[in-house]
């Protein structure tokens, strides 16, 4: 796919998606949620890559969505939206492959959302993020009000949404919305970083202790036992955990084949 509001970069195993509507300040459109959509589900089927990072053109991560476009709508056209847009997030947040979000600027809204869809947030020490709905008169529209009571705790995150606020990345990094906090010209260096250490583990223990974590998330502490249990179970089939630990035995670096 051709894409007009996206960059695609390929480091090795890595994919870099950058949100590239710098004179919107990157706001969320349906077109640019239908590509960002397309460019997720191809770097999920890519067997190159192992980790994706996410980050934004110039000061904004995603200012938002379109104001521009939600003014016009009315209440059917809007739930169709929020539900497009959760769709995306949710596919984003539950695929295979880790997602780490590079949060160079302004991360409001949908820009939050988004954030919070992905598996680790990097920020940039001039971020800033937020759910200003309210001050708009709506309510967040892709599953904000059900990320953040589960990242920052419900009564921090009730004050956050209800009173519109805008944090900055040292308060974001203390509540636990971002997990690192570092200077601007080294944020894409940080995230690489990650990325790399995260995709020289066994892919396959990856995808799994993601999935254990997402799944224990989502209900309740003896379905999340259960899962891991079986995915536990399920990492002893694969070449990967039997390399893993002939090297560890070895004393060397292990060779994982994703199998």
């Amino acid at each position: 796919m051709e894409y007009q509001n996206l960059l695609i970069e390929q480091k090795e195993d890595i994919r870099i998606i950058t949100i590239h509507r710098p004179q919107d300040l990157n706001a969320l459109n349906t077109e640019l949620l239908s590509e960002l959509d397309c460019a997720f589900a191809d770097a999920s089927a890519d067997a190159e890559t192992s980790v994706i990072i996410l980050t934004g053109e110039g000061k904004s991560f995603v200012a938002g969505a379109d104001i521009a476009q939600m003014s016009t709508m009315d209440a059917a056209e809007a739930k169709a939206f929020g539900e497009f847009g959760a769709d995306v997030f949710r596919r984003i947040e539950t695929m295979e492959k880790v997602v780490i979000a590079a949060v160079n600027g302004y991360a409001l809204g949908g820009g939050c959302e988004l954030a919070m869809a992905c598996d680790i947030r990097i920020a940039s020490s001039k971020a800033k993020i937020g759910q200003p709905e309210t001050g708009l008169g709506i309510t967040p529209g892709f599953n904000g009000t059900q990320r953040l009571p589960r990242l920052v705790g419900l009564g921090r995150a009730k004050e956050i949404i209800l009173a519109a606020e805008t944090i900055d990345a040292a308060e974001a990094y203390r509540i636990g919305l971002f997990n690192k906090v570092v200077e601007p010209d080294q944020l894409m260096d940080a995230a690489m970083a990650l990325a790399k250490k995260i995709a020289s583990k066994a892919q396959l223990a990856v995808r799994y202790s993601k999935e254990a974590m997402n799944g224990g998330a989502d209900g309740s502490f003896e379905g999340g036992m259960a899962l891991e249990a079986n995915l536990f179970a399920l990492c002893f089939a694969t070449e990967d955990q039997k390399e893993g630990m002939k090297a560890f035995m070895e004393k060397r670096p292990a060779e994982f084949k994703s199998r």
